[in-house]
């Protein structure tokens, strides 16, 4: 992994004035990968996001971490189910077209 794509997660608690020990439990529960590169914790740039909208679940809105996992969960079985609509759609397509 390149160091460039990696954010810093002491950076990231300072910016957003958040402790390490919340990062570290979202990636307890599975949530968050975090990456150790000589003694710095890092994050990948692709699950900024994602980390972005846990903090905002967590301290704005109150949402414990139970409740983020299953609110994750939920979004990601919605993302498949619409994944799988699309698809089933094109065949439909192909179908109706022949």
């Amino acid at each position: 992994m390149q160091k460039k794509n990696l954010i810093a997660i002491n950076e990231f608690c300072l910016q957003h004035h958040i402790d390490f020990s919340f990062i570290n439990t979202l990636q307890q529960t599975g949530l968050i990968q975090i990456t150790n590169v000589k003694e710095t914790v890092y994050i990948d740039a692709d699950q900024l996001k994602q980390l972005e909208k846990f903090v905002q679940f967590y301290f704005e809105l109150d949402i414990n971490l139970e409740g983020i996992e299953t609110i994750t969960h939920l979004l990601q079985r919605i993302n498949s189910l619409q994944d799988e609509n699309i698809a089933l759609r094109n065949k439909l397509r192909l179908y109706e077209m022949a």
